[in-house]
């Protein structure tokens, strides 16, 4: 996507002094419409100078300067204000404050565009009905330039290893350039939108959600996942996301996830799944812990001499270790009175 339009900054001049310019024009034209049209009732001047005393002050003062007032423009701050002549690009105003611009230009803002259409066909709908009500656009015409936040809703999207997820995320943005947020794009919110919804669709299946094993890659590095790597993965969809947009004079500040589940079909069998790795795992350990421990009280045993247990003991002692220390209850023992052979 591309746009011929360059950014124009233009440095107009201090609208309260065009003001007062014009509000003494006013006021003089009156003064001098008053003053002809009494000198023409008079007879104290002659009659054509009065007519064209009272044309200059009429017209001057009635019609030339109201008209100019136009051209008076208020920009807020943090805002831009982009200015079009006769259906060409005219400039840019980013400095807020208050000025003065060719009266005959007039502020072009998308949000405020749509925000209009939005009104009028909610006043027709109403009109329809027999309704009559004062609908508000709520929007003005100038391009903010604030940090914005565009909370996507959450959309159902498959894993790299296709099981179906439930995404949502958080878009932290502003308007860099206000001349191509304005004329690059039709709406650039919704474009940004749009955009958010295809990066974050696109990211999210290059990952799988979840791994159910312990072990490594060969050189080291665990794959990264939606679960447990959300800071990289989010950092990875805010530069997709600023490649797609930066076109339409937008920048991306910050993307975050913020939901991250599994689908609600296949929720439940997942959650088994991984119930199921953490007790293998767990039960791992616990093997490990006992045969170590076996292994050091018969070192202990032949070490100190205390009893001399041949093979077949020995199996039946570690038999009756692993039991009690691998068993999920607590063991009962039986004392032995007798020989023990």
């Amino acid at each position: 996507m591309k746009t011929d339009i360059e950014e124009r900054e233009l440095r107009p001049v201090s609208g309260g002094l065009v003001l007062m310019a014009l509000i003494a024009g006013i006021v003089g034209g009156t003064v001098i419409f008053v003053l002809s049209t009494l000198g023409v009732a008079s007879g104290a001047c002659p009659t054509a100078l009065c007519v064209v005393g009272m044309l200059l002050g009429g017209v001057g003062g009635w019609i030339v300067c109201p008209a100019l007032l136009a051209g008076l423009k208020i920009v807020k701050p943090n805002e831009a204000r982009v200015f079009t002549l006769f259906g060409k690009y005219y400039g840019t105003v980013k400095v807020s404050g208050f000025y003065y611009v060719n009266p005959f230009v007039t502020s072009f803002s998308p949000a405020y565009n749509a925000a209009l259409s939005a009104a009028t066909e909610k006043s027709k709908e109403l009109a329809a009905e027999g309704k009559a009500a004062l609908i508000s656009v709520g929007v003005g015409k100038g391009i903010s330039l604030k940090t914005q936040t565009l909370n996507n809703q959450k959309q159902k999207v498959n894993d790299v290893l296709g099981n179906p997820i439930i995404i949502g995320a958080v878009v932290i943005w502003h308007v860099e350039n206000p001349t191509l947020a304005a004329f690059a794009v039709e709406n650039y919110q919704e474009f940004l939108s749009i955009q958010t919804d295809a990066t974050i669709r696109n990211i999210a299946r290059l990952y799988p959600y979840d791994i159910f094993d312990d072990d490594d890659d060969d050189d080291g590095v665990r794959e990264k996942t939606l679960r447990s790597s959300t800071i990289e993965i989010a950092d990875t969809m805010r530069e997709e996301l600023q490649k797609r947009v930066v076109s339409a004079g937008l920048a991306i500040e910050e993307v975050r996830i913020t939901h991250l589940a599994y689908a609600e079909e296949i929720a439940a069998a997942m959650l088994q799944r991984q119930q199921a790795v953490a007790i293998i795992a767990a039960r791992q350990k616990i093997v490990d812990g006992a045969v170590g421990m076996v292994k050091m009280a018969i070192d202990r045993l032949n070490e100190d001499e205390v009893v001399n247990l041949d093979e077949e003991r020995k199996a039946a002692m570690v038999s009756n270790l692993l039991v009690v220390l691998c068993g999920n209850k607590d063991a009962q023992p039986i004392v032995n009175s007798g020989s023990i052979y």
